[in-house]
């Protein structure tokens, strides 16, 4: 079972994207998901993520994966 806690947003798109050739690869197909699931973006922003924090909060986690999945 997936672990709700904080995780940096290279943290957590690794774990999205395990097999990707460079972290930065990663975290670029997680921001990818994240912008293209308009809920998500939307719940994201009305729990008041800012655009470039380096981690995200376990509520922000959480929304992640309602919308996501876990990875």
């Amino acid at each position: 079972m997936f672990k709700i806690q904080p995780y940096g947003k290279s943290e957590l798109a690794l774990l999205y994207f395990p097999n990707a050739a460079t972290v930065s690869g990663a975290l670029s197909n997680l921001n990818y998901w994240i912008r293209r699931n308009k809920a998500l973006s939307k719940a994201l922003k009305k729990c008041g993520m800012p655009p470039r924090s380096k981690s995200f909060t376990p509520k922000e986690v959480a929304l992640i994966i309602e919308h996501l999945g876990e990875p």
